[in-house]
C-alpha cells in the first residue's frame, strides 16, 4: 500500500491536541459539578449531558478526523494496467529567419510578429503534436514533432535572424525538412504551415509543395508584410537604427511581400494562404481549419496504475460523523419528551 498525497499525514499530529482538550473539558466540567453542591442533586440536573455520551461524542470526532485525514492522502493498494492513446494531427511550423525578417512594415517587424503568431497556434494546439523547422539561405530542423508545447516555447525564444548562418529565403528547403519530419506510415493529417515574406529567390517552392502534396501534406502560409516594399533596418550595438541594408551595387534593398507566389504554394497542396493581421486573427483561422481535418492516434502507452482505496475510509469517515450528529439529536428529544412529562 502506499499514500499519493502523504503530507496530509501530519494533520494526524492534531489527534493529541484534540484529546488533551477534550480530557481537560471533562476536567474541568467535573469540577465544575462539584462546586455546585449536593452531588445527587446535580446529577439529576445534568442527567442529560452524562459524562458517557460525551466521551462516546469526543471518540467519534476523534476517529472522523483520523478517517477524513487517511482519505486525503489517498491511499493505495492493488494495480491496474491502463492503455493510454493520444490522438491529434502533427503539424510543422517553417519559420522565415532571414534579414527581411527584420523589416518593419509590420510593427514592430516581420520576425517578431512571425514569432508570435507561432505561439499563438501552440497555445491553441490540445494533444496535438507540432514541431519547428527554420530557415533563411538554408533549412534545418529546429524542434522536432512534439505534443511538449514548453518545448517548442523555449525553441522560439532563442530564434533571431542569426539561427541560420546562411542568408537568403530558401523556401523550396524548408518544404522538404518540414516534409522530411513527419513518419512515413504516419496517419491522419499532416500540414506545414509555412510563415515567410516570400521572397525566394534560390529554388522553385511550388515544385517543393507539390512533393508534399503527393505525400497528403497540405501546406498553409501565413504572408508577413506588405506588397509595397519597405527597407531592411540595420542596428547598431545600442540598438538604435544605423542604416538600411544595401545591395552589392550600394542600392536599399527593398523587401516586398510576395503574396502571388505563396497563394501558388498553398493552392498547390490543398492548403490556403493567409495575410498577417495586427491582431494575429489569421492563427484562430488557421487553427480552425487544422482542427477540422483528421485526426489520427500518433501514440499509445501503457501505464501501470495504483488503485485508489480512500472512497472506502471517506464513507466511513462520513457515516461516523453522521452518527455523531444523531447521538445528539436523539439525547435532546429525550430531554423533551422527559420535561413534557
Amino acid at each position: 500500500m502506499q499514500f499519493a498525497q502523504p503530507e496530509f499525514l501530519y494533520l494526524l499530529a492534531i489527534a493529541p491536541l484534540l484529546i488533551l482538550f477534550f480530557a481537560v473539558q471533562f476536567r474541568r466540567r467535573r469540577e465544575a459539578l462539584r462546586r455546585l453542591g449536593e452531588p445527587e442533586l446535580v446529577g439529576r440536573l445534568s442527567r442529560s449531558t452524562t459524562a458517557g455520551r460525551q466521551s462516546v461524542k469526543a471518540a467519534l470526532a476523534l476517529v472522523t478526523l483520523a478517517c477524513f485525514t487517511l482519505a486525503l492522502a489517498r491511499p493505495q493498494f492493488g494495480t491496474r494496467s491502463e492503455t493510454v492513446s493520444q490522438t491529434g494531427f502533427s503539424v510543422m511550423v517553417a519559420l522565415d529567419v532571414s534579414n527581411s525578417m527584420m523589416a518593419e512594415d509590420v510593427r514592430p517587424n516581420r520576425l517578431i510578429r512571425a514569432k508570435f503568431a507561432v505561439r499563438s497556434l501552440v497555445r491553441k494546439l490540445q494533444n496535438d503534436r507540432i514541431g519547428l523547422v527554420v530557415f533563411a539561405g538554408s533549412a534545418f530542423l529546429q524542434c522536432p514533432l512534439t505534443s511538449d508545447y514548453s518545448i517548442v516555447e523555449l525553441f522560439l525564444d532563442g530564434i533571431d535572424t542569426r539561427t541560420v548562418g546562411t542568408q537568403g529565403t530558401a523556401i523550396a528547403e524548408a518544404l522538404r525538412t518540414a516534409g522530411g519530419s513527419f513518419q512515413q506510415n504516419q496517419k491522419g493529417h499532416k500540414a506545414v504551415v509555412l510563415i515567410t515574406d516570400g521572397e525566394d529567390h534560390q529554388d522553385d517552392p511550388v515544385a517543393a509543395a507539390a512533393e508534399l502534396a503527393a505525400q497528403g501534406v497540405r501546406v498553409y502560409v501565413v504572408g508577413i508584410g506588405t506588397p509595397l516594399g519597405v527597407p531592411i533596418p540595420v542596428k547598431g550595438e545600442d540598438g538604435r537604427v544605423a542604416g538600411h541594408m544595401r545591395d552589392r551595387s550600394g542600392e536599399v534593398v527593398m523587401s516586398r511581400l510576395d503574396e502571388s507566389a505563396l497563394r501558388q504554394i498553398a493552392e498547390s497542396t490543398g492548403g490556403a494562404f493567409y495575410l498577417a493581421s495586427p491582431g494575429g486573427e489569421e492563427m484562430d483561422l488557421v487553427y480552425d481549419t487544422l482542427a477540422s481535418l483528421e485526426r489520427a492516434e500518433y501514440e499509445s502507452r501503457e501505464f501501470t496504475q495504483y488503485v485508489e482505496r480512500y472512497q472506502y475510509i471517506l464513507s466511513f469517515g462520513l457515516l461516523l460523523l453522521v452518527l455523531n450528529t444523531l447521538i445528539r439529536e436523539r439525547r435532546m428529544l429525550e430531554e423533551s419528551q422527559e420535561r413534557e412529562g
